[in-house]
């Protein structure tokens, strides 16, 4: 009985291994918590009452919502599975800090504030999944 269970036990962890050997190892640079969400258009709703739609890969883009465009220096100051938290500093275009937080696949939590053409910006917002992509996913510029 004991060697049936010992060896039922050995096939279940080895049928584990190859799920995990799928999993893609992370990119250099990449966070823990790139791909907590569910591709496809979001609306992003910030605490002043407006709104922006956007086609994301990733969750990356809104990081640097305040920097849309340029490529941004950046230092990690939280990265796990469901938050993160990122200074980022954009040569000639400002600076800002983004803190991130998971709640479902389809729902984030967006707290920033910063500098963006010469004047100060603080906002929270909810980033929400609200379909399918119309057009090309918006990607982090490397």
């Amino acid at each position: 009985m004991v060697k049936r269970l010992t060896i039922l036990l050995m096939g279940m962890a080895l049928a584990s291994v190859p799920a995990l050997a799928q999993t893609p190892p992370p990119k250099p640079g990449a966070l823990a918590i790139e791909h907590a969400v569910a591709a496809g258009s979001w609306n992003i709703q910030f605490d002043d009452g407006t709104s922006r739609r956007m086609c994301l890969q990733d969750i990356e883009p809104l990081i640097q919502l305040s920097h849309p465009g340029p490529v941004c220096g950046r230092f990690v100051i939280t990265d796990a599975v469901d938050r993160a938290t990122v200074h980022y500093t954009c040569p000639g275009a400002g600076w800002g800090r983004t803190s991130l937080l998971v709640e479902t696949p389809r729902l984030v939590r967006v707290n920033s504030q910063g500098i963006a053409g010469r004047m100060p910006f603080a906002y929270d917002a909810e980033a929400r999944r609200v379909g399918e992509c119309d057009g090309p996913p918006v990607r982090r510029q490397r």
